[in-house]
């Protein structure tokens, strides 16, 4: 998959394009149905499909306080619309002087640097451009003038409600995985990178790989077997995720790794986790030593499952 860095590379695609435009968090079933929706249009055409997405999410700059915690940092996101397929991804950097733009010039901006540009496919309701103020009616009166057509796909749902990364993100928020993975199309991981931690692990002879997640949406506190994505593989462990309250308590939430069967340096490498299953809270111990043994119930118990 090629990745476009601004809107002016959009003139290096074969025409005609296809572009589907979205936020994509989650990459879930409603969004892998636009995706593929213009990789049809853009065969039928015999031209070629973008997927139009943005960096940062746009609330963490026009209400970074409100900003949700994402289902897919934009490096996962990245991974999976790959996975689906489409050949283009043009990434469009969102800053405060982009969010400002009225909506017809974002729309001029895609017919001057598309050669041409044919279809513009988005999701119901969808709204863009300074305040949302451009809204699907406007699309297709834009596409008149530029020589595209507008294609709005219906919400695609699941127990008679639209999916949407908001009800992920709840699901995923109160550790119920299996409504997450019907919603998703696949299970629910959190990639991160390996980071430098206090080796605290290693001390207690159970050396942890510390992700740091980028911004993304974690399950309740507590400890999971999981299989860890790494290295093109897939590995078994045990992983915690919480505060660590035996330790100090003060760190934020942390995400610890437990590889079984692996030995070695991950630092700066990525890895993705998935939760496979719950096994307890995560508890304050009187001791590091009860902590320790602790440590060996669980890394056991995930081993079983």
């Amino acid at each position: 998959m090629t990745i476009l860095p601004s809107l002016e590379s959009l003139a290096g695609v074969p025409g005609p394009v296809c572009i589907a435009i979205g936020v994509f968090d989650g990459v879930h079933l409603g969004h892998q149905a636009l995706i593929r929706r213009v990789m049809a249009e853009a065969e039928t055409l015999g031209g070629s499909a973008v997927a139009l997405t943005f960096h940062p999410h746009p609330m963490r700059v026009v209400r970074p306080e409100a900003a949700p915690r994402l289902l897919t940092s934009t490096p996962h996101k990245i991974r999976l619309i790959e996975e689906l397929g489409c050949p283009h991804l043009l990434l469009v950097p969102f800053d405060a002087a982009f969010s400002a733009q009225e909506p017809a010039t974002f729309v001029e901006n895609l017919v001057r640097h598309a050669h041409p540009l044919r279809r513009i496919c988005v999701g119901h309701q969808w709204a863009f451009g300074r305040g949302r103020s451009g809204n699907v009616d406007l699309l297709r009166r834009l596409g008149a003038e530029g020589g595209f057509e507008t294609v709005e796909i219906e919400p695609v749902t699941s127990g008679g409600e639209t999916i949407s990364s908001t009800r992920i993100r709840r699901a995923i928020e109160a550790g119920d995985f299996a409504a997450a993975r019907l919603l998703l199309g696949r299970d629910y991981t959190i990639l991160g990178t390996v980071q430098h931690g206090a080796r605290l692990g290693s001390q207690l002879g159970f050396p942890t790989a510390n992700l740091a997640a980028h911004n993304e949406q974690f399950p309740p506190n507590g400890v999971y077997a999981v299989t860890a994505g790494f290295r093109g593989s897939w590995r078994r462990g045990v992983a915690n995720i919480g505060t660590r309250p035996t330790v100090d308590g003060n760190s934020g939430r942390l995400l610890e790794v437990h590889l079984f069967d692996f030995s070695g340096n991950c630092y700066d490498e990525e890895m993705e986790v998935r939760f496979d299953r719950f096994l307890r809270p995560e508890k304050k111990f009187e001791s590091l030593d009860a902590l320790k043994a602790q440590i060996q119930k669980d890394a056991e118990a995930a081993r079983q499952g």
